[in-house]
């Protein structure tokens, strides 16, 4: 394909999600108030915020929540064809066996993207502001602020639901041969390092409670994807061993 027929061809994909954006978040916009409810149900629970009211400061403030609420409600339940119009741009460049990937990669995308957001709304959100909150003292009142708590909030459960893709990116890692398993096995402290940065720049908030839960469940999910790689592509990695070196694995 042709420098203009791969432009094209993206811009084709990012109309398909602009609209995808734009009708979600057009219906998503009468329904704000119980979707809003519902994600802040962990947060309005606490007991430093029990009795408080969100507050809105601003005439236009009320418009640009429920626009909010609803963009990044679009965002979340469009995320499968988000997903795949990104993974179909980059569908020509692979080679026909590569291609068998492309279903179940995908169906392992919509599934880590889903189980991060709802560990971070299960787990996360509650203790995460609760920590945030209680660093306030004696002479400083906490006014909750409606839009910021909210997109605190779902910036939190965005970020880990990017990072729970961590287990497609190994696989491909390993597959297209960018960094050999056996590389990624025996360099395992780069491999901390790297997701203790990761959970640091995913957490918008850097407080320790969300960066040490984040790393926490990437350090599992990195061995999981790795223990899975071993086995699924066992033959790869036997390839890959010779070429590299013989090393023990761990």
């Amino acid at each position: 394909m042709p420098f203009l027929g791969h432009v094209a061809e993206l811009r084709r994909r990012l109309i398909v999600i602009a609209a995808t954006l734009l009708i979600g978040s057009s219906v998503l916009y009468f329904y704000a108030p119980q979707l809003y409810d519902f994600i802040m149900k962990p947060i309005i629970s606490l007991p430093q915020l029990e009795g408080k009211a969100m507050n809105i400061l601003g005439p236009f403030g009320t418009f640009g929540l429920r626009f909010t609420v609803a963009l990044y409600g679009a965002i979340v339940i469009g995320s499968p064809i988000i997903l795949w119009q990104i993974m179909a741009f980059f569908l020509p460049a692979l080679k026909q066996k590569e291609r068998r990937y492309v279903v179940p990669t995908f169906i392992a995308l919509v599934v880590f993207f889903a189980g991060g957001v709802v560990f971070c709304y299960s787990f996360i959100l509650n203790t995460a502001f609760g920590w945030m909150v209680s660093q306030a003292w004696e002479t400083v009142q906490v006014l909750p602020d409606a839009r910021l708590y909210f997109s605190g909030a779902t910036l939190l459960m965005l970020g880990f639901g990017i990072a729970f893709e961590l287990p497609v990116v190994i696989f491909y890692l390993v597959v297209f041969n960018i960094v050999p398993y056996q590389k990624l096995r025996q360099n395992w402290r780069i491999s901390y390092i790297t997701l203790m940065l990761t959970a640091s720049i995913a957490t918008p908030d850097w407080s320790p409670v969300t960066m040490g839960a984040l790393f926490g469940a990437l350090v599992v999910l990195y061995e999981g994807s790795m223990a899975l790689a071993r086995v699924v592509l066992a033959r790869r990695i036997a390839q890959q061993k010779a070429l590299y070196g013989a090393d023990a694995l761990d």
